[in-house]
């Protein structure tokens, strides 16, 4: 039986196949080579860029992409030496490394530009990383790609382009308006709004002519055997693997400027689909799988390492608070991954272990005059809360969907408000209100005081490095506990709530005492990481603990790096929760227009990739069950979900 397939190999640009790789090379070349030249004659714009054979900044992004670009194209052409680069031989690899490339390097064009006021402050080196760039992706669109045979356009919906007129006629009536009227702030927010939302859209509609005009796809090649290697070879890649990742993760959380840290978001949202195109990534992974205890030193290993590449604790309190973050993620991810519990309050539980903490920490604000040990202290926030968990669970767990959504927003509003009013005044002088419990002092374990600065293998660690140590100990405690948790019969009755809850109670299953139990165990972890992050921040006040604010840790913040790293996963809400906090920590020049910009890249992800940035092979084909081809006749079997 004859089948049509639905994919084919073909180049966007009828260019000859060697034109085109020459074209593509030289971009690549002529983009690298842009580093060592002056990009703009002034030092004014951050990074300073004006030196010649002395890359800064952008110019080591863009020399970084030039190099894998040209690293890729020769991977797909066999080259000796290169080929484990590109175990698929698939060009989509090579155009989404010079699609990162052009990304960074026009949008340092564009920056220096708009900074400096006018092209005329651009030197001849930022010109040839614009054009050579221009002409990689050029060349790369002339290769032959792997493409879908038929992408219909979609055109959203009409009344949304008038957002395009809108937005100019009311920026301009805006600047208008004198100042000094106290109408003048509000009209320049609805401004911005407007002018983001509109751009908003037309990325998007731009974005969806894009894809119907370069119908780019998969078509799917088994890997070729890998080169038998000896084992300690094979440890070693691990290891090296994990001191790249630990070298790209430093760069991106020690970026000093908005510009730089947006063009390594740019340049790593490239470079990461391009890795996986190319089939590196798969090679890895199998690696990984085959060693899995090395996996897991090496990503302890180089977690720990972080502080050692610090100079100061300016980028260690990030790396920190960012832990906290992710560990009561992944705690919110029992809940919501594992067992499909709608939970918006949860930002209370880490309210709550940070309260029983700090009021039993020793702090000089605190009624309850005693001071506990470590220990005592982190086995209280977190017993305290997993009690909480139970008393709010208990009488709301039988409701379901929106309704229980409904419940848990109210609870993280009840915590905020009653911390608030057990000030004295309007009820026991527990919490101080509004002030809080200030002072707490740091801890101490084992004689070691982690507020002082203490010399370890001849690097001075500074008291945010300690707490990143200690907090990286609790990170590992509660993945152990999600892993086991996870695959034990227990997760795999919550994972069977979560896809049907009336046929899991029909199989023997207890749904609402396993919810419980879930609701209990993601309280107990979020307190955990609670009593650290009150000793990290000092004070402990309930503008901490909201629903929504600009900075994360809050409820919506949480939820969102769940759905946004891949819900039921470990390593996802880690990674949603990394970029969740560096991406409003670094670009606080957006300043009152953050949360309108984290709604409209959740609005986009959603709409791209909702199953999220890492997830599982489950959620992959509920989302994406369209795209599996129909089963055929024959010994043809199509893959199913029964079958993933």
């Amino acid at each position: 039986m004859t089948t049509t397939s639905t994919t084919e190999t073909t180049p966007v640009i009828p260019l000859p196949a060697r034109a085109a790789a020459l074209l593509t090379g030289l971009g690549a070349l002529a983009t690298a080579g842009s580093a060592l030249m002056s990009w703009t004659y002034t030092d004014e714009f951050p990074g300073d860029l004006t030196y010649y054979g002395s890359p800064a900044g952008l110019q080591w992004l863009a020399l970084t992409a030039g190099l894998l670009t040209l690293a890729l194209l020769l991977a797909t052409h066999g080259v000796r030496g290169l080929r484990w680069a590109a175990p698929t031989r698939s060009h989509n690899a090579v155009l989404l490394a010079a699609a990162g490339a052009f990304a960074v390097s026009w949008f340092s064009v564009i920056a220096i530009a708009v900074d400096l006021g006018g092209l005329a402050n651009l030197d001849p080196g930022g010109w040839v990383a614009a054009l050579g760039s221009l002409l990689a992706v050029v060349g790369a669109l002339g290769l032959p790609l792997d493409r879908r045979t038929h992408v219909p356009v979609r055109i959203l919906d009409r009344r949304l382009f008038l957002l395009l007129p809108a937005a100019p006629v009311v920026w301009f009536a805006t600047h208008a308006v004198p100042e000094d009227k106290p109408v003048a702030p509000v009209l320049t927010a609805l401004a911005g709004a407007l002018v983001i939302a509109a751009a908003a859209v037309l990325l998007l509609q731009i974005g969806h002519l894009a894809n119907s005009a370069l119908r780019l796809g998969t078509v799917e090649r088994p890997l070729p055997a890998a080169r038998e290697l000896p084992s300690w070879a094979e440890v070693l890649l691990i290891v090296l693997a994990f001191a790249i990742g630990l070298f790209a993760i430093t760069f991106g959380i020690d970026t000093e400027y908005g510009e730089l840290f947006t063009a390594y978001l740019l340049l790593a949202a490239a470079v990461v689909p391009a890795l996986a195109k190319g089939g590196l990534l798969a090679r890895l992974r199998a690696l990984t799988v085959k060693y899995r205890p090395v996996t897991t030193g090496a990503a302890f290993a180089a977690a720990a390492s972080f502080p050692f590449t610090q100079t100061s604790d300016q980028y260690t309190s990030v790396a920190a608070n960012i832990l906290i973050f992710a560990t009561v993620a992944l705690g919110l991810n029992i809940v919501v991954g594992l067992a499909g519990l709608l939970d918006l309050g949860y930002v209370a539980f880490l309210g709550v272990g940070a309260y029983a903490a700090a009021l039993v920490s020793g702090s000089p604000a605190s009624p309850i005059h005693v001071q506990f040990p470590f220990w005592a202290a982190m086995l209280t926030g977190a017993v305290v809360s997993m009690i909480f968990g139970v008393l709010i669970g208990a009488p709301t767990l039988r409701l379901r969907g929106d309704y229980l959504a409904i419940v848990t927003l109210g609870f993280g509003e009840i915590f905020r408000i009653t911390m608030l009013n057990l000030n004295g005044t309007t009820g026991p002088k527990i919490t101080n209100g509004s002030n809080g419990i200030p002072r707490i002092p740091d801890l101490q374990i084992l004689g070691f005081d982690l507020g002082k600065p203490h010399t370890v293998l001849g690097v001075e660690l500074g008291r945010f490095s300690n707490y990143y140590l200690l907090m990286l100990l609790v990170t590992a405690l509660v993945v152990l506990v999600f892993a086991r948790v996870g695959d034990s019969r227990i997760g795999r009755a919550w994972v069977a709530i979560r896809e049907d809850e009336t046929a899991a109670e029909a199989m023997g299953i207890n749904g609402f005492r396993l919810k419980l139990l879930a609701f209990a165990l993601g309280a107990c972890l979020a307190g955990l990481a609670g009593t650290v992050q009150a000793h990290v921040s000092y004070t402990v006040t309930p503008d901490q603990y909201t629903f929504a604010e600009a900075l994360p840790p809050n409820s919506a913040f949480l939820l969102a790096a769940v759905i946004l790293g891949g819900m039921g996963t470990i390593s996802g809400p880690l990674a949603g929760a990394t970029l969740l906090f560096l991406i409003p920590k670094k670009l606080e020049f957006l300043s009152n227009y953050q949360l309108l910009a984290f709604g409209i890249a959740l609005i986009v992800l959603m709409r791209v990739r909702p199953e999220g940035l890492i997830p599982n092979r489950r959620n992959q084909l509920e989302f994406h069950e369209a795209a599996i081809p129909a089963q055929l006749s024959g010994d043809t079997v199509a893959l199913t979900k029964a079958g993933a």
